[in-house]
């Protein structure tokens, strides 16, 4: 699917970016552009590289609809990972988010359309089921906008993925607790009750993929992932630094946030299906061609929801998740 076809990557340069760039280059791309506002980090990702000349990186916002669209002559696939993403820089500074994640969103759609891109994967959230902060609120309009591109005149197609927390991206709470144990010997939690689902950058990716390959256009893709408490995290972190017995302070949920995660709302339950063992499929709300037919023989999911409440790792099983993302 990917081979000799020009690919453009909003957000490119942060944790998802390099995986997916990686992996991407295994297909034999015609070139692959990263598009992002950050120069240092263009910068470091070329060198990181090592140079390579099917990358070609393009500064520029989302917010700016002549330049996606400049960005977008001649390509083929968009992922669109491009996004204001801390809960509580969204929290504090909304309509900054609404400009990037439904504005920019919607720009990016329009470029799309206009350059006849054959398929745009829009990188969601699972802040964005039923979202109790501007962040999912902002990401679940997004989702919105793309699963109704797919209603527009247009041969481009469009499709959605939800992950969750991925392991050791920038910001990871794996990054702020190993350096708030290695420093003050304790950690801060904002809950303890507090569970959030996870995976690994491979699996966001192999997630991204699947998407990508066997959508049909309108979809959300979700993948089934396991979950823990945050607390349990912390202390396997802590043990496996050998800080037995660590101090904890209690800090409080902050503004807008959950203490369990949903990867699947009561209300889209209704319109979801059980794809295979690993993914669930949310269907829309709104009619788009072809789409209640493709998947008509498909079970729906027998789920109230899903949230991250519900059979949440052991300690020997978070260990074995972080061993595999290689962070213990």
């Amino acid at each position: 699917m990917f081979k000799n076809q020009t690919i453009l990557i909003t957000g490119g340069t942060g944790s998802w970016g390099y995986e997916l760039v990686r992996q991407l280059l295994d297909y034999n791309p015609k070139e692959i552009r990263i598009f992002s506002r950050n120069e240092s980090n263009q910068f470091l990702m070329k060198q990181e590289f090592d140079n390579n000349p099917l990358l070609h990186f393009v500064i520029g916002d989302i917010k700016e609809k002549e330049i996606i669209m400049e960005a977008s002559e001649g390509v083929d696939y968009v992922f669109h990972l491009a996004a204001l993403k801390h809960v509580p820089v969204c929290e504090y500074q909304p309509l900054e988010a609404l400009k990037t994640n439904v504005h920019g969103t919607q720009n990016v759609i329009e470029a799309a359309i206009e350059n006849k891109v054959k398929r745009v994967v829009y990188i969601s959230t699972d802040k964005a089921a039923n979202p109790s902060n501007f962040y999912g609120l902002s990401k679940a309009m997004g989702e919105r906008l793309i699963i109704h591109a797919n209603t527009l005149n247009t041969d481009t197609k469009f499709v959605c993925i939800r992950g969750g927390n991925v392991l050791g991206t920038n910001g990871s709470v794996i990054h702020v607790f190993k350096k708030q144990i290695q420093e003050k010997g304790r950690i801060g939690i904002t809950d303890p009750a507090m569970t959030r689902f996870f995976l690994t950058i491979e699996e966001a990716i192999k997630l991204v993929f699947k998407a990508t390959f066997e959508s049909m256009g309108g979809e959300i893709f979700v993948m089934k992932m396991p979950a823990c408490k945050i607390l349990d995290l912390a202390h396997v972190l802590s043990e496996d630094m050998g800080k037995k017995g660590i101090e904890v302070d209690i800090l409080g949920v902050r503004p807008g946030e959950k203490i369990h995660e949903l990867l699947l709302s009561e209300y889209e339950s209704e319109t979801t299906i059980a794809y295979d063992e690993e993914y669930f499929v949310i269907l829309p709300s709104i009619h788009i061609d072809g789409l209640k037919e493709k998947y008509a023989n498909y079970k729906p999911v027998n789920l109230l929801n899903y949230n991250s409440s519900k059979d949440l790792m052991s300690k020997d099983e978070i260990r074995g998740i972080l061993r595999k993302g290689r962070f213990i």
